[in-house]
């Protein structure tokens, strides 16, 4: 039973990746990270920047979430240390007019991938999702492979299921980015995620370091939630 269990849990995780778009001439992705506060967008965005460095990539981050002053400046924080430029406005400026500077400079720079970093909303504050849309209808209007990446904390219960609904209708989630896998975090929700959304998940982050993040792999999850070894 314990057997046949974890073949079904593997089976309901492992889906294939979302088509999210044509690719552009120059090869341009351009990846918007979304999720509620304190989900670990920003260090997921560090993180996947480091990723993209060391294969090669050129990258240039976008800081889109205006609201918070110290996010601006978090995101500038992470990009000294990865080593990577970032298009910032000043704190109270429309998100909107960032994502618009950050892929125009990207196309002029010759840049082949862009993150961008939104500002953490509850999902329920429907404004907020609705500025989501807007922002992702401006990325849009530049040729390139979308990725909308919904970032969510490991330790969410099941208010994560009504975090990845809301996101998937405000902005077509592409994948997930599971965060804070570490202690005893178990993450166990991505399996409803899975069963009714058939988001794939893309990446895990296993601590506070840059290097703490590695693509996911369904077995070696479904292993690590019954307590074997990985």
């Amino acid at each position: 039973m314990r057997r046949i269990l974890k073949e079904e849990m593997v089976s309901l995780l492992d889906i294939p990746s979302k088509p999210a778009g044509p690719v552009s001439a120059n090869g341009m992705q351009v990846i918007l990270l979304v999720g509620v506060n304190g989900s670990g967008k920003t260090t997921s965005i560090a993180k996947l920047a480091a990723v993209y460095r060391s294969e090669g990539r050129r990258v240039l981050l976008g800081a889109a979430d205006t609201f918070r002053a110290a996010a601006i400046d978090q995101l500038k924080m992470w990009g000294d240390r990865v080593g990577v430029d970032v298009v910032a406005h000043q704190p109270g400026a429309d998100p909107g007019a960032v994502v618009f500077d950050t892929l125009e400079a990207a196309r002029s720079r010759g840049m082949d991938t862009v993150i961008i970093d939104t500002a953490g909303r509850l999902q329920t504050k429907h404004n907020l999702m609705d500025e989501l849309k807007k922002i992702k209808k401006i990325a849009a209007k530049f040729e390139a492979f979308h990725e909308v990446l919904l970032v969510i904390d490991a330790t969410t219960g099941q208010n994560g299921l009504s975090q990845a609904r809301s996101f998937a209708g405000a902005t077509d989630v592409t994948g997930i980015v599971l965060s804070k896998l570490d202690g005893t975090a178990k993450g166990g929700i991505v399996l409803a995620i899975s069963d009714e959304l058939q988001i794939p998940i893309k990446y895990i982050g296993t601590g506070e370091k840059i290097d703490d993040i590695a693509p996911f792999d369904a077995r070696s999850f479904v292993d690590a939630i019954f307590g074997e070894a990985v």
